[in-house]
């Protein structure tokens, strides 16, 4: 019988490190060589931070443009990069299983970034920032998700 490999995406708005286990007892190795990191600039680097205005097309009123959370955006783009590095790595076979660990905004934009061949893998949710954690603390927090 074929083992089943699972894959933990440990992953905030700006970090991500991706784990394997390959059975009970087996424990937690890097699944990738790289952890992963997204440079969040300030809010001041990335656009303004006054929304801008909107004249009326019948009259001179002005209205504000809604404004634009650039830090949530930008998370957004790397939990989007994140599944595809995810979906790539599913179509290839790599893993069977998959367990999402994040802040509950950052897994929200992952289950909607995920393809619909990934999402069916995915047998753990964990709304948690664990990225701080070590490697050998790991474990601990996952429990029942996962036969380590």
């Amino acid at each position: 019988m074929k083992r089943k490999v699972t894959w933990i995406l440990v992953a905030d708005g700006a970090r991500a490190r991706i784990l394997k286990n390959d059975g009970p007892g087996k424990g937690l190795q890097p699944a990738m060589d790289e952890e992963f990191h997204h440079e969040l600039p300030r809010t001041h680097e990335m656009g303004t931070e006054r929304p801008g205005r909107v004249h009326e097309s019948a009259n001179t009123t002005r209205h504000a443009v809604e404004p634009v959370d650039w830090h949530r955006f930008e998370k957004e783009k790397f939990a989007k990069e994140m599944a595809k590095i995810l979906d790539k790595a599913g179509a290839a076979g790599a893993f069977d299983r998959l367990v999402l660990v994040a802040p509950p905004r950052t897994l929200g934009d992952l289950r909607s970034a995920l393809a619909a061949a990934t999402k069916k893998k995915v047998t753990g949710e964990l709304d948690k920032d664990l990225t701080q954690i070590t490697l050998g603390e790991l474990p601990e927090h996952l429990g029942p998700l996962l036969p380590v």
